[in-house]
Formats: C-alpha cells, structure tokens, sequence
C-alpha cells in the first residue's frame, strides 16, 4: 500500500512540475504536505530535507559567491567570458561550457554552478545574450564536467563508497575518464547546437531581482590626472568591457578605433546597461560627466538615491532638454544616462548620436514620451519628484561600488571554505558558514546583500529530500528495479544494463541523483549475478546514469539556474530528452567496452547499504 501511495504521490509532482500553473516551490510544498498526511513519513522526517547539511551548505555558496561579486571578481571573469560574444552566441557558450566542465571535473557540480552563476549573468548581459540561452547550458557542462574524474561529483563519492559492500572495488580517480571525457565532449556539442534551436529567448517579468537589459547612452571624460591618458582606447573598450560609440574632440566626431590614443580632452560617448554606467562611474581614472557637478562632499551615500524614471505623457519636459528646463538647478538630481525606446522616440537613435558629435552635450538632447533617464541624488529630491508628473519613478537601483580591495581576500577565503569542505577537516556545512561570516566580518560583502538568496532553491531541495526518502523507506525505487530487472533477463547483459541505466535515470528525477543510485545498485549488481556476468559495468553504468538527470529541473545545478533564467518545466524537458537519450545510448555502447561483460569470479554480496549512510550531496 505504501508503494502504491508513494508512487501516486511521485506522479502528481510529476504532473505539477510539468504544467507550470503552480510555482515550482509551491508544488515541492505539496509533496511534502501529501507524504506527512498520507503517513508515509512522519512530519519529522518530512520536514527533516530542511535542515540538511547541503542544504545550509548550498545557501552559504550562494552568499559566498555575492562576495565575489561584490568585490570585482566576477565582474572580471564575466568580461573575459564576454569576449567571445564577439564571435557569435554559440562560440560564446562553448566558451562559457568548457571552463565550467574543466572546474566541474575536479570540484562538485553545484559548487561549480553557484560560483559561475552571477559570472555567466553578467557576461550574458554585456554580451546581450538573453539568460535563458546560457544558464542552462552553464548547470549542463557542471553536470557533464562532473563525470570526468571521482572528484567531479558527489554521486560518484557516494557510489565509489558502496562498490566493496557488494565486493567491487571503489572507483578509481580517473576511472570513468575513457567515458567520461567524450560524454562531456558530446553533451557540450549537442547543447551548443541544440540550444539556440530548444532553449527559449525568455526575459523576467519584473520580478526583483531581474536583470534589466535596458541600454544607455551618456557621456565620459577623463581627468587631467587620470591613468588611462596617452594610453590606447583599447583600455577602456577591451580592458574595462564597455562600449564606447565614439569620441568627439574639438567638435569633430572620431570612431572608436582601439589603438587611438587618449589626449584626454575627449568627450568618450558609451553605450551600455545600467551595470555598465554605474560601473564607470567608480572606475578611477574616467568619470561620467553630467555627475562632474555633483561633487557635494557633505552629502553620504546613505542619503542619495539611484533612481530610473520615465518621461510620461503629458509631462512639461517633452520637447525640452535637460539644460533648456534647469533640471539640475531645478530638480537637484543629475542624470547620468539617457535610454530612448526606438518605438516611440521623436529622434532616432542615429539622429542623438549625431546630435553628440555635433558638439551638443546629453542634458542638451529634448527629451521624448518614454525615455528613461537613470537620476542620481538627495533622498528628498526623489520624493519630491515622485508626483508622476514631470517623471514617473520606475524604482530604486540598489547598487554597491565593487570593492576592488578586497578581491583577492574574498577569493581566499571562499576557496579557503571549499577546501575545508572537500578535504572533510570540517563538514561542509560549516565549512561554507564559516567562509559566509567570514567574508561579511572582513567587509568583502554586506549582509544584506550576502543573505539575498532564491529561497525556492532551498524549499525545492528539501521537499525533494524527503520524497527521496519515502521512495526508499516505502520500497518503491526497489520495487521498480526489480521489474526492470525481471524484465532485462530476457534480453541479454546489454538490455539488462539498458533498463538499469534508465531507471536509474528516471528515479534521479524525484529523488537525489545519489539516492538513485544506492537504489539501483544492488538491483543491478543483483540482475548481473543471475546472467553469471561481471557486475562492475552494471555498478559503473548505475554511477554514470546517476549524473545524466537533464530532462527536470530537479537535480540540484538545475535549480540553481530555473529561477535566474525564468525557465519553465518544459524547458528542460526539450533540451534535456534528446542530450540524455543520445549520452544513454553512448553510455551502454561504451561502458560494456570499456568493463566487459566477463563472467564474475565470485558472487556477489547483496547487502543492501545502511540507512544511515545515504545522503544528499549534490
């Protein structure tokens, strides 16, 4: 009856996940509201998913990895990724998928994902790739790099550890490198290829915390003092990752070649999001002009505001331009950039630029219904401003100056807490704490800002923890590997191998892949003893199963990107159905060539492993 219970309660997240309509973390609240009632886990064991040790840890990596980006370092790697960009959206993806499988192959997979997550938002949008084509290629090349070498993924270490209890040997560090290595060559090829083709060209709907792709225009100079005086342009352009139009010197307008060098009585037009403008204007050594004349020294940073605010219809401003209505006098706020929507603008965008290097400054450009300026200045100016009137406020910019400083303290500190972990001198738990605080204490990143997480990673994790736990206490996972296994004799070793890799495949989606695993393995070590056949390519093929999970969003890299990348369900269904079943038809292909299908010396042990010992380590 629990069986039967359990598996009706798998088909109905199943069926939640796939329509949509509820959000994803409501549906993983579902399943764990349906197994307490049902009885099937009491709640201590249904809410225990919660307090797991990789779920704290998955939450202090996100935090950890919000001081790198807060200190400069993932700005810089998100620019040397954005270079390729140049060459076109795949080859910047392939570029994207290589380094993240190269550092998945030797550090977890969810590590490798959390770290690179803010790296590859940033280059997607400096490269004006949309997120939804690059975050889920980043979450498959840390699942396929993990494959690699034992180190690469947890589910190999927890397999590895299981293999003597049925009289194999563990696993070898590089092992699973002859099959490992291709199948990550494959799937990259296969993403890179498919991925334009499957993965939608998705952008948020307003929600906090979306990446705004809005594009602005202003206006640079650099100071007679300033560094990059003498210097070429591709010191800005190439070296800082910002977009300069042009440059007008005496009047006269100049393209932005690269090897020019900077007098430094320029006028330097830049293009870029918001990032991009409020970047410049804590770089040292350029400075974005309309805010040269906001240099009040008396007014703290607690008490400006960054604000974007839109032209509405009606408003006095239209037709006018900011030097012509005396904003700065007027208002008390600066406008540091100007945005016009080609949709509605009364001058095109090629018209502005004109105006630019005519001679004309940004404040001197009249002002049309549904340009969006980016205003900075006193709290109470803001507020005076917000009667929709003149301008209509679209929101806050909460936006922190990296903390160029402190970068290389925040990378020690963060590989500090991964080396802690991994090596087992502490759990990771307390390792990732630990590196947590101690990047808020040294002023590496705010608190605030450390503990903005996407709680639905942490509500979806534990929810799916503890149906990974009725699948086994229930016998459900066992029950289904012994009719596939039933079933596979009839067919031969290879078939045999086929149905245990699949299942193994298709349990790794509501529970943990690692889970999955320990499942399958005694029923495949089993099935290989009644053919009279080696069992170890049955145990490899189970391990290396476990870590092909593409087709839902539940395997924890996947998480990590559903939320930032707006995905819905279906999306890795498409992308993720044709990369596994291509990997699963290689993996039986291969793996019996790689460990034939010799007849086993001895018999194996059946023991099924400990319940204590199964864990969730992504």
């Amino acid at each position: 009856m629990a069986i039967a219970i359990v598996l009706g309660i798998v088909l109905v997240a199943l069926v939640l996940f796939s329509i949509d309509v509820v959000p994803i973390e409501v549906s993983s609240l579902v399943v764990v509201c349906l197994l307490a009632v049902t009885g099937v886990l009491t709640p201590e064991q249904a809410f225990e998913g919660f307090s797991n040790d990789t779920v704290i840890f998955i939450f202090t990596l996100l935090a950890m990895t919000e001081g790198l980006a807060s200190t400069g370092v993932v700005q810089l790697v998100g620019q040397r990724l954005a270079f390729f960009a140049r060459f076109g959206h795949q080859t910047f993806v392939l570029a994207m998928m290589v380094v993240v499988a190269v550092f998945s192959s030797i550090v977890s997979n969810t590590v490798t994902t959390a770290a690179f997550l803010p790296v590859a938002i940033g280059a997607a949008n400096r490269a004006k790739v949309p997120k939804s084509k690059v975050l889920l290629p980043l979450a498959y090349a840390s699942m396929l790099g993990g494959m690699v070498f034992l180190y690469g993924t947890s589910t190999n270490l927890v397999a590895s550890a299981a293999f003597p209890r049925f009289g194999l040997e563990p696993i070898g560090v590089a092992e699973l490198s002859p099959v490992g290595f291709p199948v990550a060559v494959i799937g990259i090829l296969v993403v890179v290829f498919l991925g334009p083709l499957l993965l939608p060209a998705r952008v948020g709907k307003g929600a906090v915390g979306d990446w705004v792709l809005r594009d602005y225009l202003t206006e640079a100079i650099l100071p007679p003092d300033s560094r990059y005086v003498g210097k070429e342009l591709a010191e800005i352009t190439e070296g800082l990752g910002l977009r300069v139009i042009g440059l007008v010197r005496e009047g006269e307008s100049m393209p932005a070649v690269p090897t020019y060098r900077l007098m430094g009585d320029e006028r330097i037009i830049v293009e870029g999001n918001r990032e991009d403008i409020l970047r410049v204007k804590d770089l040292r050594g350029i400075e974005i002009r309309p805010d040269v004349r906001l240099s009040d020294t008396d007014l703290r940073p607690q008490d400006t505001l960054l604000v974007e605010a839109t032209v509405p219809t009606g408003s006095p401003l239209i037709g006018r331009s900011l030097k012509e209505t005396l904003f700065l006098e007027r208002y008390g706020l600066v406008a540091l950039a100007l945005h016009r929507k080609p949709a509605i603008q009364r001058l095109t965008k090629l018209q502005m630029l004109g105006r630019l290097f005519g001679g004309q400054s940004l404040s001197a450009l009249p002002l049309s219904v549904g340009d969006v300026l980016l205003l900075r200045g006193p709290r109470e100016k803001v507020q005076e401003l917000s009667d929709g009137v003149n301008l209509l406020i679209l929101g806050d910019v909460e936006y922190q100056p990296p903390r160029y400083g402190k970068w290389l303290l925040a990378v020690v500190l963060f590989l500090g807490a991964l080396a802690l972990g991994t090596f087992n001198v502490v759990p990771l738990s307390v390792a990732g704490l630990a590196g947590m605080l101690a990047m808020i204490a040294t002023g590496c990143v705010d608190a605030r800002r450390a503990f903005r997480v996407d709680w639905r990673v942490v509500l979806l994790i534990g929810s799916m923890l503890a149906l990974g736990v009725a699948m086994e206490e229930s016998g459900a996972g066992r029950f289904l590997g012994n009719l596939a296994a039933r079933a596979g004799e009839y067919g031969g070793p290879r078939t045999v191998l086929l149905l245990m890799m699949a299942l193994t495949i298709v349990l790794s989606a509501p529970m943990s892949n690692q889970a999955a695993a320990l499942v399958i393995l005694p029923v495949a070590v089993g099935a290989a003893a009644k053919l009279g056949v080696d069992p170890r390519p049955f145990a490899i093929g189970v391990t290396l199963a476990a870590s092909c999970s593409f087709i839902t969003p539940l395997e924890p890299s996947c998480v990590l990107v559903y939320g930032p990348g707006h995905y819905r369900f279906t999306d890795f269904f498409r992308l993720g159905t044709p990369l596994t079943a291509l990997l699963l038809a290689f993996l039986v292909a291969v793996v019996p060539l790689v460990w034939p299908f010799h007849k086993a010396g001895a018999e194996p042990a059946r023991a099924r492993e400990p319940v204590s010992e199964r864990v969730f380590v992504p």
